[in-house]
């Protein structure tokens, strides 16, 4: 292993990235089959759940030379899926549609679901043939799994930087051996 660059692991197999994969599938589907064409929200929800996906991508290539960035990358992709999960419960408000509550049937069958699947094909072909309002609160739920697995994320990067400094204490630390000191 080297000591100065080590490697990140595969970010796919990170549960917040296979959770906002599934995420920008849900999302893209449902801009495209409920939503105007040319509405601004298609575009801003569609760049929001793929903000997610691709942040913490970003993150994870990053982390090998800086624990700085891939914690800030992680953080945005936690905020990108913030933000497009207020565009859901806005879709559902404007429409006076209901968002399932805590406890409720369809809310903890979904929950259920969501921490048992991570595929993304596993949820597209439940959504295919779902009403909007169902998808809009299907995405939120995993939205919400996905916020705390991010959360969870972030908090084990924090305490791994704290216990083993970042890439310049690993440089100087190599450095010191190397000369003997």
């Amino acid at each position: 292993m080297n000591e100065l660059l080590p490697r990140t692991g595969n970010y796919k197999k990170l549960l917040s990235y296979q959770k906002s994969d599934v995420i920008f599938q849900i999302t893209y589907f449902f801009c495209q089959n409920f939503l105007a064409k040319g509405d601004r929200t298609v575009d801003q929800m569609i760049q929001a759940a793929r903000s997610g996906k691709q942040n913490i991508i970003e993150g994870c290539a990053a982390a090998s030379t800086s624990s700085k960035t891939e914690i800030k990358l992680v953080n945005v992709a936690k905020a990108s899926l913030k933000e497009l999960l207020e565009d859901y419960e806005d879709y559902l408000k404007t429409r006076g549609c209901r968002q399932w509550e805590p406890e409720s049937k369809e809310y903890e069958t979904m929950r259920k679901l969501g921490r048992e699947h991570n595929d993304a094909g596993y949820f597209m072909n439940i959504v295919e043939s779902r009403p909007a309002e169902t998808i809009a609160n299907m995405a939120i739920i995993l939205i919400n799994q996905a916020d705390y697995l991010l959360y969870k994320q972030l908090e084990r990067l924090s305490k791994d930087f704290v216990s083993n400094g970042g890439f310049s204490e690993r440089m100087s630390r190599l450095r010191r051996e190397n000369r003997g000191f």
